[in-house]
């Protein structure tokens, strides 16, 4: 019965998460702000309408598609600039495909270039996570010596074993770091370029 409720819960909580408009909202929407803020996030046109209805059916509004799609297109070109693709792509989002033809190409440009500076940062930063629990298990052994709850030699020989890995991992970081400091002045290089045109 417990479980129910702690479902019941969530799923509520899940569905209020979803929903795109209050019911406050859907009573007094513009729907051509509306879309023109949806186009300017980049949203992908189709789901994020659909969404929209669905909380304003509930709210008993009618959702104006012609309007909505009239400001999504509007709001679109402030997304799909090269200086944004970058950012985006950089911060780990997806891309909908939603830029049209003419300004599909500068965006893509930058949202590639942030895509890879993103995934470099992940590798790094996964690295450093796996050299913190290796250097936990290393103070592991050395409290499990120090308490003479294991054998010495067995422990030495893993705490030597682990040394070897931080310094692998330490290394493959050095490189990584190496890499991500490149791509962050061609980065620099993209803003500057699209800044001056």
């Amino acid at each position: 019965m417990k479980l129910r409720v702690v479902l019941l819960i969530a799923l509520c909580a899940l569905a209020s998460a979803c929903q795109t408009l209050s019911k406050e909202e859907c009573a007094v929407a513009d729907w051509r702000v509306i879309g023109e803020q949806d186009g300017a996030a980049g949203y992908e046109p189709q789901d994020r309408f659909a969404r929209h209805v669905q909380a304003c059916t509930k709210a008993g509004v009618a959702a104006d598609q012609t309007l909505w799609y009239q400001g999504y297109q509007q709001g679109l070109p402030r997304y799909c600039t090269p200086l944004n693709g970058l950012t985006v792509g950089s911060q780990g989002k997806g891309y909908a495909n939603v830029c049209p033809i003419d300004l599909d190409a500068g965006f893509r440009e930058g949202y590639d270039l942030g895509r890879i500076h993103h995934q470099k940062k992940s590798e790094i930063s996964s690295l450093e996570s796996r050299i913190r629990i290796v250097e936990q298990e290393i103070r592991d052994d050395e409290e499990l010596i120090r308490a003479a709850k294991a054998d010495p030699r067995e422990a030495y020989r893993r705490i030597d074993a682990n040394r070897w890995k931080i310094r692998d991992m330490e290394r493959e970081t050095g490189r990584l770091q190496s890499e991500l400091r490149r791509i962050e002045a061609d980065m620099d290089d993209f803003r500057y370029s699209y800044a001056r045109s």
